[in-house]
């Protein structure tokens, strides 16, 4: 049967948790506190005045939300933070909104999905801070999200991430957070060499614990709890009272993001949930396989955690497009050139909030719109789930080989790139194209990562499983509250 985390499970380890906790002042959040920040305690907000946002502070964990201010530093929590892309951009009537990940400690959203993993087994007593190591497997952010948030609840971590990700991760990684990494051959879509990696690690050091984000059930369970409620929030401000709540876009990376629809389904249940791949891997569209330069999105591989079923429709995103965008963006001459197009210099300067992946997702979007011929009463939502200052180097990398961006440049990759972007390299799914894709999981987790057949059918033909899944939070609420009252730390601070 699929694990549901409900229980106690090592009374030791948990107490040694605790003493760990009340040692170094950690207090835990709630996902409640995480989706509605109005719920932190004053003593906490008091605290957090004086915290940078990427300082290595526990009080950091209670800055896991869509609702950050933006700021660097002594910022506390305001309305959702979030983008509307003009159709001067898009070329589409369809409002695409996008909610903002830069505004995260570690500027990713991925800080989420990794305390969604690792909170419920130190409640449980499933990970000892004082004997096990995390690890975290991820093609980027995910591996510094869990590094960050390991680091935050006094534990030491291990990350692994494929050897062509940004420099920016690597730096990071090893000066800032002290973490030991291990690069692994390969790219975005070499997720497999991950996995042995890990095998490896299971083998040979019993202190390592692996939260696999593919598989574990707390990132998808976060993502529901917490970005489908700040979806639901930045879809209220928008909307006008003929809106529709049209289709929510996700690249499927590790498939806890696109969860994001699966809360949205319960309150618009006609929309359209679109998961977005690299066209140059399409393992959903077409059973695809091969390297991508669209940072943020393993593939080869149908994650765990992906209810398939849900899943509407699969677009493939030319990841050169990507890149040219990216420099459109980001670049002085793509900016001017935006600016002299129509768009005001405030709403160009806020591009650079897209990170390579959520220009996929913006590519996904317009091809979603135009697909369904979607109108001004339409609104997409998706996720820029970083920004661009995670991808820096790689601007000095496309310059140093392609030359300076120039106007000329900026026009024809506007027209190309985003205007030119049509309803091809996709796929709306039938019942069986969506079992077809699940049926996938079968080659990954049963044959390589010694998974039940009986637990992968019951995740397609169990109705209830999911619900079950996404909702275990509400118990985990429960046992962090319990655990912050065995600590007695917030106690202390007047909580």
């Amino acid at each position: 049967m699929i694990e549901i985390i409900d229980r106690i499970t090592d009374q030791k380890a948990l107490e040694n948790a605790v003493k760990r906790f009340r040692e170094k002042e950690i207090v835990l959040p709630t996902f409640a506190q995480q989706a509605d920040p109005d719920k932190i305690p004053r003593p906490i907000k008091k605290r957090l005045k004086q915290v940078g946002l990427w300082d290595i502070n526990p009080l950091n964990l209670f800055r896991i939300t869509w609702k950050n201010e933006a700021r660097e530093k002594g910022g506390l929590y305001g309305p959702v933070n979030y983008l509307e892309l003009p159709s001067l951009i898009t070329g589409t009537q369809a409002r695409i909104v996008m909610l903002v990940g830069k505004w995260f400690p570690t500027g990713a959203h991925k800080v989420g999905a990794a305390y969604g993993c690792l909170a419920p087994r130190i409640i449980t007593g499933g990970y000892d801070p004082t004997y096990h190591k995390a690890v975290w497997p991820s093609t980027g952010n995910y591996c510094r999200g869990g590094a960050f948030d390991s680091k935050l609840m006094g534990s030491d971590s291990v990350a692994i991430l494929p050897e062509e990700m940004s420099q920016e991760r690597f730096s990071w990684l090893r000066e800032e957070i002290g973490c030991e990494v291990i690069a692994t051959p390969g790219c975005e879509s070499n997720v497999k060499e991950i996995y042995d990696a890990c095998w490896e690690i299971r083998r040979t050091r019993p202190d390592c614990l692996v939260f696999n984000q593919f598989e574990e059930f707390g990132n998808a369970a976060w993502h529901y709890n917490v970005t489908g409620k700040a979806l639901e929030e930045a879809y209220d401000r928008v909307r006008s009272p003929r809106s529709r709540m049209a289709a929510y876009v996700s690249a499927t990376g590790s498939a806890g993001s696109i969860a994001g629809g699966d809360y949205l389904r319960t309150i618009a249940p006609g929309i359209k949930v679109v998961a977005s791949e690299a066209l140059q891997c399409p393992t959903l569209l077409m059973n695809g396989f091969g390297g991508h330069r669209i940072e943020g999105i393993g593939d080869k591989h149908v994650p765990w955690i992906h209810n398939v079923r849900n899943t509407d429709l699969v677009t493939a995103i030319d990841d050169e497009d990507c890149m040219r965008i990216f420099r459109l963006f980001n670049e002085k001459a793509g900016q001017e050139f935006l600016v002299s197009a129509g768009l005001d210099a405030e709403t160009v300067s806020r591009l650079g909030l897209l990170g390579i992946s959520c220009i996929a997702n913006m590519l996904s979007a317009i091809k979603t719109a135009k697909y369904f011929e979607l109108s001004s009463d339409d609104v997409i939502l998706s996720i820029a789930t970083d920004s661009a200052g995670l991808y820096r180097s790689r601007l000095d990398e496309l310059r140093e080989v392609r030359g300076e961006y120039t106007p000329l440049q900026a026009a024809i990759d506007h027209e190309k790139c985003v205007l030119g972007t049509s309803a091809d390299y996709l796929k709306e799914l039938s019942y069986h194209d969506r079992k077809a894709i699940h049926n996938l999981k079968y080659f990954t987790w049963v044959e390589q990562q010694q998974k039940q057949v009986e637990d992968l059918n019951q995740l397609w033909y169990d109705r209830d499983v999911w619900p079950r899944l996404f909702n275990q939070v509400q118990r985990w609420d429960e046992l962090i509250t319990e655990f912050n009252d065995r600590t007695g730390v917030l106690r202390s601070m007047g909580g």
